[in-house]
């Protein structure tokens, strides 16, 4: 890998780390963005599902006490069975498909009336979300903005929802991982030393992000998150439908 290439890429960590961080969500759409102009679709899916596993997890560790154990307990049960749907269909997806689907699943997640979708301590709602962020996650390798759906209605604060989504997708980055080793193999390997500094600029930009979250009120992180994943959203759309044009 070349050096600028790698660079950029450490610097796409740290940066969506801090973002995720801060917003419980969004780090994730730039760095895929990021990691597949610059590697094909199965490395891609590999680094970035090693940097975003590193970075939810850490964040987890930091805000532990305020996960609701509960919801991410079910949310497991939905991610498994997930995984056991997408073993049998065994989907790999290109790059236009990557691009279009990360551009359509904050626009999804806005137009879906709120009655159809049950908030993730509601009845079954956590293994709902569970399901649904998991396969989004097998499809385009990001599901965050699909995950906030599950959580903008409920009593929360900014930091149990940031705890609680950051230990849910922990898994579901890990069941990506595990996906796509296993139908990939060696296809989706990464050299050890290119995942090694993935983890620690997601560890980096994660541990930054605390103090910038403790600053925010819960109306600015709400506010902020729709228009920052609506935005990026457009973005990918564009880019999306370019690649499809110019094949």
């Amino acid at each position: 890998m070349q050096i600028g290439i790698l660079f950029l890429i450490a610097l796409s960590v740290l940066a969506t780390s801090f973002i995720s961080g801060v917003f419980g969500m969004a780090g994730g759409m730039i760095l895929m963005g990021v990691l597949i102009t610059f590697l094909p679709v199965s490395a891609a899916m590999v680094l970035h599902g090693t940097a975003q596993m590193t970075s939810n997890g850490w964040r987890a560790i930091m805000w532990r006490a305020n996960v609701n154990y509960r919801i991410f307990v079910r949310y497991l049960m939905g991610l498994l069975m997930a995984g056991a749907l997408f073993s049998v269909v065994g989907f790999v997806p290109d790059k236009a498909f990557v691009l279009i689907a990360l551009g359509v699943i904050p626009f999804l997640a806005v137009l879906i009336p709120a009655r159809f979708v049950p908030q993730a301590d509601s009845r079954l709602g956590a293994e709902f979300c569970g399901f649904l962020n998991t396969a989004m996650q097998f499809i385009a390798g990001v599901s965050g903005p699909l995950l906030d759906v599950f959580f903008v209605r409920n009593q929360m604060d900014r930091r149990a929802i940031v705890a609680t989504k950051a230990a849910c997708q922990t898994f579901s980055h890990m069941a990506k991982l595990v996906y796509f080793f296993n139908i990939l193999g060696n296809q989706a390997r990464i050299d050890e030393w290119v995942m090694g500094l993935a983890v620690a600029m997601a560890i980096a930009g994660t541990s930054i992000s605390k103090f910038v979250l403790e600053k925010l009120s819960d109306h600015q992180f709400r506010r902020w998150t729709q228009w920052l994943v609506m935005t990026i959203g457009a973005v990918y759309l564009v880019q999306g439908f370019y690649v499809l044009w110019t094949r």
